[in-house]
């Protein structure tokens, strides 16, 4: 079917949506914004789907939200009787349609005879991820768009672990989704009905309160708090999303007594008005804690992106100026904690991280005899590993992380979790301040144990099909290429993790990667440096990440930009 097909296909549904339809008649003589909107349906991937709202099946409305649902109704009821009643928790966060969204899928769930649990205002995803567990569920759903741009929405579905649907099932549900051919023709229940019939019911409090309870746990050492947190200075930033209250409820509990909010990004706000990024990762979303922070003489600023799954960090310098931490240095600040403060650290303990994470975590975790697991990026992956142990016993998990802010170190949640990251960041960072340190000098001293360890990251936004094939040419074309040197170090071995091959560039050794299949690329370089390559799940966006490593300081960021000057020569041309 065209993409004329799908849009007439639409103008002529005389049951249109009234704001779909006026939506749909501004476009009408935009052709270019029109084949973007109806060449393909809105990818239902592995991490659920995401995309900009509108009219057309490319983009996120009522109509794609019930085709989702719908193929989540199918997947549920072909696992039988004891799943639908199970039922499914949804919750959502602050951005445009939200709420609405939100409940389409329980009318959809509903008309399957499935029961859905939903949260009658908005919740931070690391909630949902424990709500599914807390409510013996089937899974469960969150609606939003973690830190993209006010124009996204999103559906992420979540498995009776409370994890992200790992590949194998992603990939049954992804097929049934692939079946539903009209999403204009899927029924939905009346709300007041599935009310009344107890299929439709409001969750808050309860879960909630057993949360945190949970994250009393995530303290380390409580007894900080109470000798010496009187006077530590906290300013805390929601980014307009989820996180306020659970947050500072977080930190209440731990005995953290100054936590000061900064009032203009405290309400959810789904324009996200005072940052050009919601997204913790991006310096410019801590200008007004910072400011804040300068005020008061806060000790450490948190931030939390508007699904508060992701936590950033900043910490005053010799000179008092705040610095923005990176994920991998925040975790490798967080991992060092937790297994020097861990009374009896087991021995078969691990931490799990991603492949494009620091190497830093690994050496801090040899350094107390704990192995490092990899898997591919995203955290469904690390959810996975968390279950699977859990089941056999193999291993006993003690901190999952990636580079970009997620951190998990209670298990009661299986996503990465922001609440839990903020308590742990906060009660780390009165720790080596009782002990006459910033986390910035601690830091410091982690790494003249264990070498530099730089990392960074650079993403070329490509919109629409032509990015897309943009980013396939990007792809094949480092895949062609032999190379055998990138900025004056050898390349020792490639490794295509959508092959699942890895070989030795001088020899031709090959062996099999036995991570599931993902379109990445990743080159290991000599002195324990590589670059990879990875087009984004959720963004049109290829990424670039780059990790050094050298015994000073300069040697490791003049050998990093060598190496990102290296490959933005390839760019040009591509």
């Amino acid at each position: 079917m065209t993409w004329q097909n799908s849009y007439q296909r639409w103008n002529d549904f005389d049951k249109l949506e009234a704001e779909m339809r006026t939506q749909l008649n501004q476009i009408q003589t935009d052709e270019e914004s029109l084949e973007d909107a109806f060449y393909k349906n809105l990818e239902f991937g592995t991490g659920g789907m995401r995309g900009k709202l509108g009219p057309g099946t490319n983009r996120m409305n009522i109509y794609t939200i019930r085709r989702a649902a719908e193929g989540l109704a199918r997947y549920i009821e072909a696992r039988g009787e004891e799943w639908k009643e199970n039922g499914i928790v949804i919750a959502y966060d602050c951005r445009h349609m939200s709420k609405e969204f939100a409940i389409e899928t329980a009318k959809v769930l509903g008309n399957h005879g499935i029961k859905a649990y939903v949260f009658s205002s908005l919740r931070p995803t690391p909630v949902l991820s424990y709500a599914v567990r807390y409510l013996y569920a089937a899974g469960g759903i969150v609606i939003t768009a973690s830190h993209n741009p006010p124009e996204y929405n999103g559906f992420k579905v979540y498995n009776e672990d409370g994890g992200q649907l790992p590949p194998a099932e992603a990939g049954a549900m992804i097929e049934i989704v692939n079946q539903i051919e009209n999403e204009l023709q899927v029924e939905a229940a009346d709300q007041d009905d599935l009310e009344a019939n107890g299929l439709l019911e409001w969750v808050d409090k309860k879960v909630d309160e057993a949360y945190l309870k949970e994250l009393r746990g995530v303290n380390m050492n409580p007894h900080i708090t109470h000798d010496a947190g009187e006077d530590f200075q906290v300013v805390f930033t929601p980014l307009h999303g989820t996180a306020n209250v659970l947050v500072r409820k977080g930190l209440e509990q731990a005995g953290f007594k100054n936590v000061h909010v900064v009032a203009e990004q405290a309400d959810p706000d789904p324009e996200f008005s005072t940052v050009a990024s919601p997204n913790p990762e991006e310096h410019q979303a801590f200008e007004m804690a910072i400011n804040q922070g300068k005020k008061v003489g806060a000790d450490i600023l948190i931030g939390t992106d508007p699904d508060a799954d992701r936590l950033g960090v900043a910490v005053p310098d010799e000179h008092g100026e705040y610095q923005v931490l990176t994920g991998n240095q925040l975790g490798a600040l967080m991992l060092d904690y937790l297994l020097s403060q861990h009374l009896d650290l087991p021995d078969n303990g691990i931490m799990i991280k991603t492949i494009v994470t620091s190497e830093f975590g690994r050496a801090i975790a040899s350094y107390y005899n704990i192995e490092t697991l990899d898997t591919l990026t995203g955290f469904k992956f690390i959810g996975e590993k968390i279950r699977e142990f859990e089941r056999t016993g193999e291993y006993e998990f003690l901190f999952g992380y990636e580079e970009s802010y997620g951190f998990l170190a209670k298990d009661f949640a299986r996503d990465k979790d922001a609440v839990q990251a903020a308590v742990l960041a906060t009660e780390l960072a009165l720790f080596w301040k009782v002990k006459g340190k910033t986390l910035l000098q601690a830091l410091d001293a982690l790494y003249k144990r264990h070498g530099y360890y730089l990392e960074d990251l650079q993403s070329i936004k490509l919109d629409g099909k032509q990015g897309e094939e943009k980013i396939k040419a990007i792809m094949d074309t480092f895949r062609q290429e032999e190379l055998t040197e990138v900025a004056g170090l050898k390349v020792l071995a490639v490794e295509d993790y959508a092959s699942s091959r890895r070989w030795v560039v001088k020899t031709g050794e090959e062996e099999t990667i036995t991570l599931p299949a993902s379109n990445v690329l990743k080159f290991v370089l000599e002195d324990d440096c590589w670059f990879c390559l990875r087009p984004s799940g959720t963004e049109p966006k290829i990424k670039f990440y780059y990790g050094v490593k050298s015994s000073s300081k300069a040697d490791s960021l003049e050998r990093l930009e060598k190496l990102k000057q290296a490959l933005a020569a390839y760019l040009p041309a591509l």
